[in-house]
């Protein structure tokens, strides 16, 4: 008999391995309560295989009217994404974070801003990817991804095709795609492979992957990054 995983799932789900962590020490209280309570109302429509096994597209206008639709990339602790959110309330920002510790904290920092303009999905964005309607994405982040650092995991990291693909897929023609990240090799594997799924790279001197971008905020991750003595990189990418 076979060692090898099944192709798909019994739900009719591709067989998606997954390396990280989707729940970490004991939740408080008060995160537990934003769970219960906030999760639901901040779906952005029916993801998962087991509620749309037909994969039938989220009907992004009837979230977020005709207001342009952004995609953060694991949120992590949410203080991006809620930066974002309160500066552009005429965008419908997406995260999708499948450690639930982070989702806790960002609803609670959603509740703390009052934003109407956001939607939360804690799983895979590849199952998001699954169901977002075509060039429907007018820019996406992805800021400090898990590096995976050993070299036989490299294919586990987002710039590989599996992923990559995909999200080319959901943006549109001339939508951004911002990447940060401290760690060298992810800056060299990011910029062999982002442009090789149809992103072009803007820049065009050292202060464009050297600065942060005009509306950026620090995160936490960041800030550690910077107590270690990491450097970040801000790389931006054009979808061709």
């Amino acid at each position: 008999m076979s060692d090898e995983h099944p192709t798909k799932h019994m739900t009719g789900a591709p067989w998606r391995n997954f390396y990280g962590r989707f729940k970490g020490k004991g939740l408080r209280d008060a995160q537990q309560a934003y769970l219960n309570e906030d999760l639901v109302a901040l779906s952005p429509g029916k993801v998962d295989w087991e509620d749309n096994p037909d994969r039938a597209p989220l009907n992004l206008s009837g979230l977020f009217a005709e207001r342009p639709v952004w995609l953060e990339i694991g949120f992590g602790g949410g203080e991006h994404m809620v930066h974002q959110a309160s500066q552009n309330p005429d965008v419908g920002i997406i995260g999708c974070e499948p450690y639930i510790n982070g989702v806790a904290m960002l609803l609670g920092k959603i509740r703390k801003a009052n934003l109407d303009n956001v939607a939360v999905y804690p799983g895979d964005v590849r199952n998001m990817f699954d169901v977002l309607p075509e060039e429907s994405i007018d820019k996406a982040f992805l800021l400090y991804p898990d590096p995976w650092p050993k070299k036989r995991h490299h294919r586990r990291r987002f710039v590989t095709p599996e992923h990559l693909e995909p999200l080319h897929q959901v943006m549109k023609p001339g939508a951004i795609f911002r990447v940060a990240t401290d760690i060298p090799d992810y800056v060299r594997q990011t910029l062999e492979e982002v442009p090789r799924a149809g992103f072009e790279w803007l820049a065009e001197g050292p202060g464009d992957w050297r600065l942060s971008w005009e509306d950026w905020i620090s995160t936490r991750y960041e800030q550690k990054a910077l107590r270690e003595g990491r450097v970040p990189h801000y790389l931006t990418f054009r979808r061709l």
